[in-house]
């Protein structure tokens, strides 16, 4: 398989790690939307929300998000959580990933998402 997402869980293309563990893996997004933008996948793949996700998986990595903003100490101050799906959904590698965004304002249409 040619995933960007599983060659960084391999350990075969380097990535700005947050936090790690025997589930998923969270690092910065080389493209920030945001002052704080971090990814959360799977260490396992699957293509995208849709893709008969495990409700412990879809689960774990939603309790990722706590911790991620713990770490980023945008816990306090508010952040978002959004899943794109698909190339319409936004969705530019298919492998699925939860984006955290935090440390600014982020009103709707004020700052792209």
């Amino acid at each position: 398989m040619d995933c960007l997402f599983c060659k960084m869980v391999k350990g075969e293309i380097p990535c700005t790690k947050v936090y790690e563990d025997d589930k998923v893996l969270a690092f910065e997004d080389i493209n920030p939307a945001a002052p704080v933008h971090v990814l959360i996948i799977p260490k396992e793949h699957y293509d995208n929300v849709g893709d008969d996700v495990p409700q412990e998986v879809l689960g774990y990595l939603l309790q990722t998000v706590k911790k991620i903003a713990e770490i980023k100490e945008i816990d306090k101050s508010g952040y978002r959580v959004s899943i794109n799906t698909g190339s319409d959904g936004g969705q530019t590698v298919n492998h699925l990933h939860l984006h955290v965004n935090g440390g600014a304002p982020l009103y709707c249409g004020s700052l792209v998402i």
